[in-house]
């Protein structure tokens, strides 16, 4: 078969134009620092690509759900703290005032102490974290705690768990049980509910014919109010220590998962900037070939 001049020039055309188109893919990765712009440059890795993106995209999302879990924990736990701080105040105003010595005018004082103490605890036990009340289970837009006119409290019974999703299918509880934390017992009925045995003890204070054995007669209730704290305390520390493992092993996950998506999608700098510096070497060759394949015309005769 005859060679043309034609059929040269239309190789090394066309030779040219993959070359260029070499050199174009191999600027675009150094420009993106990607393997792949498009899925049809290579569908496998752009399939493994969407998985690990949507991994990596949970795992942000755990980790996030970790903030809101500490912040419900450590608000609550900071609450109940309060809370054991201001019984232990109305147990030695208790302890003091089942002293018989004690006069009606020092009664009164103990009384009016014990009352602001009260709502003090009225204000713990709807404590909010952002517009949300920490101790109404799941209704967190309803006050957990409610006062009548002659300041009768009353509280909500809501212990369905708060949880939220920390890890791949594990779901944690975040909030504190209101029933275990203020043992509310059945509303109304004495020595169940705490704020019940408050205004008891305020009634008994009020009382000129009560005596010091009736008032002491409190002290029990106040601890075993403490107690239940104490115990709701350490049962929401123990669930924060197991939050703070599963947070270290996201945080792996999240290096894991971001390292396993970077070998996928992700250049060796070092390899394209190679491959580059060699392609642009055999384009200059296959410049300076065709130059010289390309027939002399008139023109340069004429020079």
């Amino acid at each position: 078969m005859r060679v043309t001049q034609s059929m040269l020039s239309n190789n090394m055309l066309k030779n040219l134009s993959s070359s260029y188109d070499r050199l174009g893919v191999l600027q675009e990765q150094m420009n993106t620092q990607k393997k792949i712009t498009r899925p049809s440059d290579d569908p496998v890795v752009a399939m493994k690509g969407m998985t690990y993106r949507t991994s990596v995209t949970e795992i942000e999302q755990f980790k996030r759900n970790f903030s809101e879990a500490y912040n419900w924990a450590e608000n609550s736990d900071a609450a109940l703290d309060n809370a054991t701080k201001a019984l232990h105040r109305i147990r030695e105003l208790t302890v003091q005032a089942s002293n018989d010595t004690y006069e009606a005018g020092q009664r009164e004082t103990v009384m009016q102490e014990i009352k602001q103490l009260k709502d003090h605890l009225f204000d713990l036990v709807n404590t909010k974290f952002g517009d949300k009340y920490l101790f109404n289970g799941t209704d967190t837009t309803t006050p957990p705690a409610q006062k009548d006119s002659n300041g009768k409290v009353t509280i909500a019974n809501n212990n369905q768990p708060v949880e939220l999703e920390l890890s791949k299918g594990i779901k944690m509880q975040v909030n504190v049980n209101p029933s275990q934390a203020f043992s509310l017992g059945t509303p109304g009925t004495p020595g169940e509910g705490l704020f019940q045995d408050i205004d008891d003890l305020i009634n008994k204070l009020e009382d000129d014919q009560s005596s010091g054995a009736d008032i002491n007669g409190f002290l029990a209730k106040i601890d075993t109010h403490m107690n239940n704290i104490t115990n709701a305390r350490a049962d929401l520390g123990a669930r924060l220590n197991r939050i703070e493992l599963m947070e270290d092993r996201v945080d792996e996950q999240e290096v894991i998962a971001k390292r396993i998506m970077s070998e996928n999608e992700d250049i060796d700098v070092e390899k394209v900037i190679t491959d580059l510096k060699t392609q642009e070497a055999v384009h200059r060759a296959a410049l300076s070939i065709g130059a010289r394949i390309i027939q002399p015309t008139l023109m340069d005769f004429l020079r």
